[in-house]
């Protein structure tokens, strides 16, 4: 059997980028389920074909995993929101499929949702350490903004909500459906990911954000 070193370089490279992948995923579930601090290198190492001295290798320890976990999630839903026709849309068709993609995102990632909660309770700690930092809001907001100024151009969409209005509005009615799934149904009896109920809310959140872009302002004069 070869050593790494006696291996073709593009082999080598498809042999780290399939390990650094598989440790993702693995640590992606793991602190998903047990928070930063509840994780353990030794646990997610085991789950996978790798070794814990790997995770070291690649990602420089706990923390720096994590981070990479972090980076990914956030760039997984960044990369679909960039997949929105916005040029060949209607602006309010537009911004409903913006919404919808959201909300199917959340649903089919609900790792991506427990992981916010997580790095909420450390105060955005270790986000705040990513260099990639700063390209994770732009795309996201260049999305928004150009259906907004279509929107307006237009004359259907109101003038007084920027793009970051917008985008918390649709992130939090699809983070709600996913973290107080279980407070919400103790409470009020109600599964919010009940698979009967799935459409009426996919339609409930593009109905609210068009119907909110399309409203009369009530800024006073």
């Amino acid at each position: 059997m070869a050593t790494d070193s006696a291996m073709p370089r593009g082999d080598r490279i498809r042999d780290a980028d399939r390990t650094r992948a598989e440790l993702l995923e693995v640590a992606t579930r793991v602190f998903a389920d047990q928070g930063y601090a509840g994780a353990r290198v030794d646990d997610i190492a085991a789950k996978t074909s790798t070794t814990k001295r790997m995770i070291y290798y690649y990602f420089g320890g706990k923390e720096g995993l994590y981070v990479a976990v972090m980076e990914r999630a956030y760039s997984r839903i960044r990369a679909l929101e960039q997949e929105v026709d916005v040029e060949h849309l209607e602006p309010a068709v537009a911004i409903r499929r913006l919404a919808e993609l959201t909300f199917d995102h959340h649903e089919a990632h609900q790792d991506f949702v427990r992981l916010v909660s997580i790095e909420n309770i450390h105060h955005a700690e270790h986000l705040r350490r990513l260099p990639t930092l700063p390209g994770l809001a732009a795309p996201a907001l260049d999305v928004l903004t150009r259906i907004l100024e279509r929107g307006r151009q237009a004359g259907v969409f109101r003038d007084d909500l920027d793009a970051l209005d917008v985008h918390m509005i649709i992130s939090s009615f699809c983070i709600f459906r996913e973290a107080n799934r279980y407070t919400f149904e103790a409470i009020f009896g109600r599964d919010l990911l009940a698979p009967g109920r799935r459409d009426h809310l996919r339609r409930l959140i593009g109905d609210l954000v068009v119907d909110h872009l399309t409203a009369r302002s009530s800024a006073v004069p």
